[in-house]
């Protein structure tokens, strides 16, 4: 069926979207059980729930499902007392689950830790997106597995991947100089967590230097530094464990 397909295809794509299907219908009304529709990220829709109200009120919700990540059972009695949704006299329940709204690990960082970081990331229900200005590392060759590559300077990461609440940021690049001329773009959003890789001592001269630039302490203050829990790991392989699992951590204690 083409409702399917196209779910499959957007799931297979790591785009977000909600499956919304009439799970009961009684009376006189719009659609049957069994009737599905598709609602995207950015509004649009594929198939139809009833059209008017219930269509209007299913999007809506879709849509807060696709940020929280919560299904979600939407009742409506179409008899124009309980509900303002139509008169045609009968009972629908739309049952909306969020497909493919899994959390993001984005690492900051193709080196070393950052490749130990992103294979052992995809044991977990992440979608793990490795991002380096140096091309050569941002690869499958490099780092293979499910893994999604962005090549590009740190400042321009926003404008391919949305950073929101659901955005885990592990930042473990090769050096203060590169923080301090990309950091400030991810700084405009409020990610679930952020860590920054490095001593105190890297940090503090990378906060200064932000500082300078204009970025607010405040925005500052969500960052964690240095990243991980100090389970005196030396390797990349054993910083990389630290890491996920504090990045675990805030999660578990998100969700």
């Amino acid at each position: 069926m083409k409702i399917y397909a196209l779910l499959n295809q957007t799931i297979a794509e790591n785009k977000p979207v909600c499956l919304c299907v009439v799970v009961k219908a009684k009376g006189s009304v719009p659609r049957r059980e069994g009737t599905k529709m598709l609602v995207f990220s950015d509004g649009s829709t594929e198939g139809t729930v009833g059209g008017g109200k219930v269509e209007q009120e299913t999007r809506v919700l879709a849509l807060k499902a696709l940020i929280d990540g919560q299904p979600r059972v939407l009742d409506f009695k179409l008899d124009g007392k309980h509900y303002s949704a139509g008169t045609c006299g009968g009972e629908m329940q739309v049952y909306i689950e969020p497909q493919g709204v899994r959390p993001v690990l984005l690492i900051l960082g193709a080196g070393h830790v950052g490749k130990a970081l992103a294979i052992a990331a995809q044991a977990l229900d992440f979608r793990v997106v490795v991002s380096d200005d140096r091309a050569a590392l941002c690869t499958p060759e490099n780092i293979p597995g499910r893994v999604e590559f962005l090549p590009i300077p740190m400042s321009e990461i926003p404008q391919h991947l949305r950073i929101d609440g659901k955005t885990y940021i592990a930042n473990v690049s090769r050096g203060s100089e590169v923080d301090v001329e990309g950091m400030g773009a991810l700084l405009d959003f409020e990610p679930a967590y952020f860590g920054v890789i490095g001593s105190l001592k890297r940090w503090k001269t990378t906060r200064d230097s932000l500082i300078a630039k204009g970025i607010p302490a405040e925005r500052l203050d969500r960052v964690k530094s240095p990243i991980g829990f100090n389970i005196r790991g030396e390797t990349p392989e054993e910083i990389a464990i630290s890491i996920l699992a504090e990045v675990i951590q805030a999660y578990r204690k998100k969700e």
